[in-house]
């Protein structure tokens, strides 16, 4: 497996979400087999170690941070270590920079959070952001693929133990947890912390990265206080976010960890670029926005604090639709994507029975289906017994390089060497090129391995996604046919 550049910085000025949201990834794509290289012109000591203790390599970027030579001194970074991709993660970097690493022959997935760059022109632009919409990416190339939303937001891999893991809600919270990011050049978590100190006997933990210029402060506030705990550079923060019964943080980063552990939380807006974090989590009701540092009152933040500290019905709430929104699987949806062309395919297994029910039973796969009614689950194994026993069916399932299934096809043969072929993507991976992948993977198979000729699929004509994943895998569209007394697309591929 091919090695990862991720191109990212951090600074007391800049923070560490960039790199923390990219260790997340660099962790994913070790965990499926590959190594990941950062490349940094700016960072901190506490950083770098981090990084480095996780065992990553940190090679140095000499050029001006975003110019064309930056991009030169990556791209042979890259080249020089096989790279497949390069990870770009810095409002720094624009267009131009963009372009540069195109034009010197790599693909790029491009982290961005507020669509500031005037063009996208890389292969896969990543926001996980709640509020990420496609009108924010309208000038990107034809070529450009999204991966929008919360189902894409990367945690790191301490998280991945908690899955699965129920809070309980007290009723009255007395544990608060303050964590303001890896810098707060502006001290806002003192702030924060005697005003919570000044409204009642609260047990407060307070997190701080390494970067934090005030740590000396911090350790005399905490210090003067048998109540505070304070931590620093936390190698432990599900635990953090586990034991805690609320927050008040800073609307960056951490917002997706705090989700996806149900802690209802009192987001403070530090930067221009966590507006949108809060404006939206927010409006869902997962989170109390108390907007900019800047404008807040103590009088009002400890009336916010007071009334979601002494309401369990409204923590509940919070803290489900916060897990609702973020599973903790989105760095591994990510590599997929970045693995995409490796996708390999087997024959399918018994285990397999229920994860092909739960895929047929997509809303959106029954709506593209020419029998649209939900399928029950004993149907579905008296099916799935009766296809695995036919001579003239096989069906398939795609695996990423993790092993970690992604979708299946399915061939019916007929007439000797013709088949007709039906297939399903996992949900989560829609729209992003894998149905065409996987068509085109199947197609081989069935040509190869199963001695076909000609391959049939029908499709109806409002499935506009499906219709152009047939056409990417080399499918001719043929006539119009009625299928189940409905109109369908009949697409045909053959044998070279």
């Amino acid at each position: 497996m091919a090695d990862l550049v991720l191109r990212t910085e951090a600074s007391v000025a800049i923070g560490t979400g960039h790199v923390m949201r990219c260790l997340a990834l660099a962790q994913a794509w070790g965990d499926a087999g590959g190594r990941a290289i950062f490349a940094m012109a700016q960072t901190t000591p506490a950083v770098e170690g981090r990084l480095r203790n996780e065992g990553f390599e940190v090679a140095r970027v000499s050029a001006q941070v975003g110019s064309a030579a930056d991009a030169e001194e990556t791209a042979e970074l890259a080249h020089q270590r096989g790279a497949s991709w390069v990870v770009v993660d810095s409002y720094e970097f624009g267009a131009e920079y963009q372009a540069s690493l195109k034009s010197r022959g790599m693909k790029v997935l491009f982290i961005d959070d507020n669509g500031h760059a005037a063009h996208y022109l890389a292969d896969l632009v990543l926001n996980q952001n709640a509020h990420a919409i496609e009108e924010l990416y309208r000038n990107r190339e034809l070529s450009t693929k999204l991966l929008l939303g919360p189902r894409f937001a990367l945690l790191r891999r301490e998280f991945t133990a908690w899955r699965g893991w129920k809070r309980e809600i007290p009723v009255v919270a007395r544990k608060v947890l303050v964590t303001m990011g890896g810098s707060d050049p502006d001290n806002v978590t003192q702030l924060i912390a005697e005003t919570i100190l000044s409204e009642r006997d609260f047990d407060m933990t307070i997190v701080v990265g390494g970067s934090n210029p005030h740590l000396a402060k911090l350790r005399e506030f905490a210090g003067d206080c048998s109540t505070v705990q304070l931590v620093e550079n936390a190698s432990n923060m599900p635990e953090l976010i586990a034991t805690a019964d609320v927050a008040v943080a800073g609307a960056g980063t951490t917002s997706w960890e705090m989700c996806f552990l149900g802690l209802p939380a009192l987001l403070i807006v530090l930067a221009d670029n966590q507006q949108g974090i809060a404006n939206e989590l927010g409006k869902q009701g997962i989170v109390v926005n108390l907007g900019r540092a800047s404008d807040l009152t103590a009088s009002t933040f400890a009336a916010q604090l007071r009334r979601i500290a002494d309401s369990p019905a409204a923590r509940q709430e919070m803290s489900e639709r916060g897990r609702a929104l973020v599973d903790g699987r989105g760095a591994e949806r990510v590599v997929s994507v970045l693995q995409r062309d490796s996708l390999s395919i087997r024959l399918v297994q018994d285990e397999d029975c229920k994860l092909l029910w739960e895929w047929a039973n997509d809303p959106l796969v029954r709506a593209s289906a020419f029998s649209s009614q939900m399928i029950r689950w004993e149907e579905h194994v008296e099916w799935f017994r009766r296809k695995l026993n036919d001579q003239n069916c096989r069906i398939l399932v795609c695996l990423d390089t993790s092993g970690v299934p992604v979708g299946q096809i399915r061939f019916e043969k007929h007439g000797g060497s013709d088949a007709n072929l039906d297939i399903t993507v996992d949900g989560r991976l829609r729209g992003l090129g894998f149905a065409g992948r996987l068509i085109d993977l199947g197609a081989v198979w069935a040509f190869e391995e199963w001695s076909l000729t000609r391959l049939n699929a029908f499709v109806k004509p409002e499935n506009i996604a499906s219709a152009k994943a047939f056409e990417r895998a080399g499918f001719k569209r043929m006539e119009t046919v009625v299928v189940k007394g409905q109109t369908a697309l009949h697409y045909l591929r053959t044998a070279k």
